[in-house]
């Protein structure tokens, strides 16, 4: 399996850019724009497509980017004429070097909740409660021990605007509040790790959240 790494950078002085880099249903549009049509309803889930918008000032950058992580490599043709810079390079090797005991780097920009009360016929589903705080903390302590293989060595965490937009389908409006983790991590489990990069941590994925990026320690991640 070949995984793709795909970095763009939006020119802001296109407007189909800035519409995008406002709107996570938007942004979900125009990335999945990149690839075959005809995938059918489960087109994301099937071609591994995650993506995370880096804002201005992730490591020092001057302006925002998309982070796009996907199983089919993006045609980039696709994009409008003037959208912006972007290319594509292979994780597939970096994911192969991956084993027990090894230090990464790891970052991802996540949608941390907890569902509360009982479930019942008559009440549906559970409530969704956002989490913040050190609430947040200890929810992606969770995820990285038991969901991504990971024992986390540092924890730095940065509140986030929430993922939002309105889908046009039904005109129904999404918010995913995000958190960003960032820090160092050891590997316990290099196969959980490897299929919880392809298949991202959390709720929005296909808006912008639950994309986990790592790269050795002597790196930094993407």
């Amino acid at each position: 399996m070949t995984v793709w790494l795909t970095r763009i950078q939006p020119d802001l002085r296109h407007r189909d850019a800035r519409r995008d880099l406002a709107s996570a249903v938007g942004m979900h549009h125009r990335l999945m724009m990149l690839f075959p049509d005809g995938s059918g309803e489960r087109a994301r889930q099937q071609m591994g497509v995650l993506f995370r918008l880096e804002d201005a000032t992730s490591r020092g950058s001057r302006a925002p980017h998309v982070l796009l992580q996907s199983q089919v490599r993006p045609d980039l043709d696709r994009l409008p004429a003037g959208y912006g810079h972007a290319d594509t390079r292979e994780l597939t090797p970096l994911l192969d070097a991956l084993h027990d005991g090894l230090t990464v780097h790891y970052r991802i920009a996540a949608s941390a909740v907890r569902k509360s009360g009982p479930t019942t016929r008559a009440a549906g589903a559970k409530p969704v409660i956002t989490l913040t705080g050190a609430d947040a903390d200890q929810w992606w302590q969770r995820q990285a021990e038991e969901k991504a293989g990971l024992k986390l060595a540092s924890v730095h965490a940065t509140p986030l605007d929430a993922a939002r937009g309105e889908r046009s389908k039904d005109k129904s409006r999404i918010r995913h509040t995000r958190t960003r983790f960032e820090g160092t991590a050891v590997i316990t489990d290099a196969h959980t790790l490897r299929t919880t990069l392809l298949t991202g941590i959390g709720r929005g994925k296909a808006y912008g959240c639950g994309l986990l990026s790592i790269a050795p320690a002597s790196r930094q991640a993407p």
